[in-house]
This record gives C-alpha cells, sequence and structure tokens, in this order.
C-alpha cells in the first residue's frame, strides 16, 4: 500500500484540530464579559464564572458568581454577576431556567434601570416568550405575553439600539395573535354566527392593520355586515372604503369598487403611503414550498413569513369588544333599574294597614312548651 502524501496528512490533521476546536469543547462566546485584564479576587471570580457559562457548567458559574456578591457587596462587578446569572438561566434553555431567567432579569432592570444592558434584559424577556411561541389555533399566552414584554421594551427605552429588532419581533408576533383571531371570526361566520364572527374580524382589522390577511377580513366584513340587514350598511360600506384606501395591492379592491359602484357610494383614493407600504409587505412576504407546507403539519411553530417587514406594529393591547346590535354594559347598566335607598314620605289618606291589622309587636309569638 502506498503512504499517504506528507502534505494531504498535515491537512487531514490540521482540518481535524479545527474541527476538535470547533465542536468537540461546546464552547459558545458569553455575551458579556469585562475586557480588562484587574487581577482583583472579584474580577478572578467573575472570569471563572463566564469561562464555566461558556463550558456550559452553569450551575458552577451561578455558584461562583453567588459567592462574588455575597463576598464583595461593594464590587463594581455586582451588576455584572447579577446579570451573568440571568444569562446562565437562559442559555441553558429548559422551562425552569427560562421561567427563572426572565425573573432574574426583572430582578435586573428593578436594581439597575439606567445602565445600557436593561434594555438588553428587556429584549432577552421578550425573546424568551418570543421563542415558545405556538401556532395561531393553539395555546398564545407566550404570544400575549411576547407581545407586552415587547411593547415595554419600546415604551421604556424609546432610543435603544434594539428598537428596529424588537419592531420587527413585534410584528411577528402581532402576526400570531390577528391570525388566531382572524381563524376564530371565519368560524364563527361559517357557523351561522354572524354578529360574533364580524365582531371579531372588526377588532382584528382596527387593531392590526398590518395584519397579512387585513383585505381579507375586511371584504368578509362587508359581505357579512350585508347579511346583519340595511342598520349596517354604513359598517358595509367602511369596509369596502378601507381596502381600496389602505390595501390598493389587494386583489379585493376591485370588487370592493364595485360594491361601492353598486351601493351608489364613492370609492376612496388610495393612500400613497399606504401603497409603498403594502407594496413592501406584499414583496417581502415568504411562502412556504411543497415540502414547508408538509412538514409544517408535525411542527409547532408559527410560519411569520407572512409578517409584515415595515410598518409600526399595535402598542395597545387588543381589548374584547361588544358584538354588534348589542347594548355596551354601560348602556345595559343605565337600562336597567337600579335600587334606590332614598326614603319618601307620603300622606296616608283614609284606612290603611295601621287600622285594620294588630301590632305584630303587641302579639309576640307564643313559646311551645316542652313535652314532660
Amino acid at each position: 500500500m502506498n503512504a499517504m502524501p506528507n502534505h494531504r496528512l498535515l491537512h487531514i490533521v490540521a482540518a481535524a484540530a479545527l474541527l476538535l476546536g470547533a465542536i468537540g469543547c461546546g464552547r459558545s462566546p458569553y455575551d458579556n464579559p469585562i475586557a480588562n485584564n484587574s487581577q482583583q479576587p472579584d474580577k478572578i471570580l467573575f472570569d471563572k464564572a463566564v469561562e464555566n457559562i461558556e463550558r456550559h457548567r452553569y450551575e458552577l458559574a451561578r455558584i461562583t458568581l453567588q459567592t462574588l456578591i455575597n463576598t464583595y457587596p461593594d464590587s463594581e462587578y455586582i451588576a455584572k454577576a447579577k446579570l451573568a446569572i440571568a444569562d446562565s438561566w437562559y442559555r441553558e434553555g429548559t422551562s425552569s431556567g427560562l421561567a427563572q431567567a426572565e425573573a432574574e432579569y426583572k430582578d435586573f432592570i428593578t436594581f439597575f434601570p439606567n445602565m445600557e444592558e436593561a434594555a438588553e434584559s428587556q429584549l432577552k424577556i421578550c425573546q424568551i416568550h418570543y421563542n415558545q411561541l405556538q401556532k395561531p389555533d393553539r395555546d398564545n399566552v407566550h404570544a400575549v405575553r411576547a407581545d407586552q414584554e415587547c411593547r415595554q421594551l419600546l415604551l421604556r427605552y424609546p432610543n435603544t439600539v434594539f428598537r428596529v429588532e424588537t419592531e420587527q419581533l413585534l410584528r411577528n408576533v402581532q402576526e400570531v395573535i390577528a391570525e388566531g383571531e382572524y381563524r376564530v371570526g371565519m368560524f364563527y361566520l361559517k357557523k351561522g354566527s354572524f354578529r360574533a364572527g364580524v365582531n371579531r374580524l372588526q377588532a382584528v382589522t382596527d387593531h392590526y392593520p398590518l395584519f397579512s390577511k387585513a383585505d381579507i377580513a375586511l371584504w368578509s366584513l362587508g359581505e357579512n355586515y350585508d347579511r346583519l340587514g340595511d342598520n349596517f350598511e354604513e359598517q358595509q360600506i367602511a369596509a369596502y372604503r378601507k381596502i381600496v384606501s389602505d390595501y390598493p395591492m389587494s386583489t379585493y379592491v376591485d370588487p370592493a369598487k364595485e360594491k361601492l359602484l353598486a351601493m351608489e357610494r364613492e370609492s376612496p383614493e388610495a393612500d400613497p403611503e399606504r401603497f409603498e407600504l403594502h407594496r413592501h409587505n406584499i414583496e417581502n412576504r415568504t411562502e412556504p414550498g411543497t415540502m414547508g407546507k408538509f412538514w409544517g403539519l408535525f411542527r409547532g411553530k408559527p410560519n411569520l413569513g407572512l409578517a409584515a417587514k415595515a410598518g409600526a406594529p399595535a402598542m395597545t393591547t387588543l381589548m374584547p369588544t361588544t358584538p354588534p346590535s348589542l347594548p355596551s354594559a354601560a348602556a345595559a347598566a343605565a337600562a336597567a333599574v337600579a335600587p334606590t335607598a332614598d326614603v319618601t314620605v307620603e300622606t296616608i289618606s283614609g284606612p290603611s294597614a295601621l287600622d285594620t291589622e294588630p301590632d305584630a309587636r303587641r302579639n309576640p309569638p307564643q313559646q311551645e312548651e316542652e313535652p314532660e
């Protein structure tokens, strides 16, 4: 057998060494190290903890960091140590670890609200729930929490360097929430519960104008307001007009104009800003391929390819609304006959119960004698 040439042998050995260095040790750089080379004992403890985090020895890292906090309470590395504890739970990635990471990040924001890392901590809280998103037809608890935490970041730190990233996370989350509400509304309409259906779709189109199926929802609104009778003609017209003005790239624009013409109403002009926004979001949508759709049936994660890539996300919580033709809670309360504690005085004329009935107080009930 011929011996392998030396240069080929050297290449193989070098490649094997690089491979072992990359994946054999399983190390990844920590996000928030301290760059200086101080030999102070608290700095040494912090460096050891960072090394343990990089080697995925999270429990040992937390013990070291807690030792630093307890031994050197006045250390300049206290804030970094608390953040590193939260990061260790976050990188551990288990359900209990993520819950503990969220609690640690919230503590860090409470004690160090003015540090640059506070905004990053809020972003990590948002990502904790974002990474656990489920499909729109499943439990949306993490979608709701991600929506709340991402909005909190934008409201508390409006000038943060994470603003662009957070806005996109928020658009993705709101696409999932809106899709879930849309499916519920369409289910009610197919079932024949038109008031419940249009109530859901109206709330979705009003609150999430960036929703990828907002134009479809508006078309369904127009069709089903027509089924509810002439009293809802104005709502029907408003739905068709919104398609024409706010979603000018939609395939429902021409049918909506025909509906408005048949109802002898004018069609509005397309909003130029909405036109550019709608065009940009449509051009940047990504549809899953055939295999992607097939495997998507078995995945719990939602498809976010249709989510908007531009536009301001909703900055308030989606609140339940009252179905049309039903009185609001305030109106119902006003219409109800409420009890009153008012005392009135009235002059008695003619015979009354005081004249015809004996005073019960003068005839107390007889006590029965106990049998002997």
